[in-house]
């Protein structure tokens, strides 16, 4: 399914039931990133997973040579407004770039919460930035130089384990298909370029009320945890919490326990998080 936008599509799936949950992906995967949790999420939540512009069946980025933050935030806030129920803001999830995007939205004030798994935008100077994209670019050029055989590397357990340790814990759960994508979009992908143009920032000041969970594991490589303090002088209301055995890519690493946090996070509303702020922490079941 496609949305029209300004003559721009952006192809997304709806399943479930429930409050609105809009799940953002990271640079150069696209909706498949989720697939590992959807099913438990849709028990509980009406979630909507999209292909940012330049992945997947989205339309490609206008240009390389730009700023692609703002525009796909604007291009994400208007998105979130035709896939809403009855005006409501929904909630939204994202991990990596997309983890920016949700948490942008939600300094933005445009979204009910916003859940975060090893965001970026809390690098520690250029350097850190620099880090990253080389990470990628690297990945990039090893993904062309293998692409006729990308597919049987990717079939093969230990293949897409050695390919995929950067962004995986456990690499030989990714399913061959999943990575088989990911390979062939590495080599292709604009947006590695124009992120190398782009230079994070959140706006202010924050949006407080906006309830903002951040999850980081600590096996990530492509934006490693050492980040993660820096969430709070953003985002004082966030709570953040690191895990073992998660990567940067972490829904197959522990689908149930990554379900567990997206649904918790979801949950969370302005009203919730002043009473709990007025009483204590409140602790709820998972739904």
């Amino acid at each position: 399914m496609t949305f029209d936008i300004d003559g721009r599509a952006l192809a997304h799936t709806i399943r479930g039931e429930g409050p609105t949950l809009v799940l953002i992906h990271g640079i150069v995967h696209r909706q498949h990133a989720w697939d590992s949790v959807v099913d438990a999420l849709a028990r509980h939540r009406r979630v909507v997973t999209v292909d940012l512009p330049g992945h997947g069946d989205s339309p490609e980025l206008p240009t390389e040579d730009f700023d692609l933050g703002p525009w796909i935030v604007v291009e994400l806030e208007r998105f979130l407004e035709q896939v809403s129920v009855d005006g409501e803001k929904p909630h939204v999830a994202g991990n990596s770039l997309g983890g920016y995007f949700a948490l942008e939205l939600a300094a933005r004030g445009s979204v009910a919460s916003a859940t975060a798994l090893s965001p970026a935008g809390f690098f520690r100077g250029h350097w850190d930035q620099t880090r990253a994209l080389l990470v990628f670019r690297l990945l990039r050029a090893l993904s062309r130089l293998i692409g006729p055989i990308a597919p049987a590397v990717m079939k093969s357990v230990v293949g897409r384990t050695i390919a995929n340790s950067v962004f995986y814990a456990k690499p030989w759960r990714v399913p061959a298909a999943t990575a088989t994508i990911d390979a062939s979009s590495i080599t292709t992908n604009r947006a590695i370029d124009a992120a190398g143009n782009a230079v994070p920032r959140f706006s202010v000041p924050v949006d407080e009320s906006v309830p903002v969970t951040v999850a980081w594991g600590r096996r990530d490589w492509v934006l490693p945890v050492y980040q993660a303090p820096l969430v709070q002088q953003t985002f004082p209301q966030a709570d953040v919490t690191t895990y073992a055995g998660l990567g940067h890519v972490p829904m197959t690493d522990d689908p149930e326990l990554v379900a567990s946090i997206l649904l918790n996070g979801s949950r969370q509303s302005r009203s919730r998080r002043d009473r709990s702020d007025e009483g204590g922490r409140a602790q709820s079941p998972v739904a």
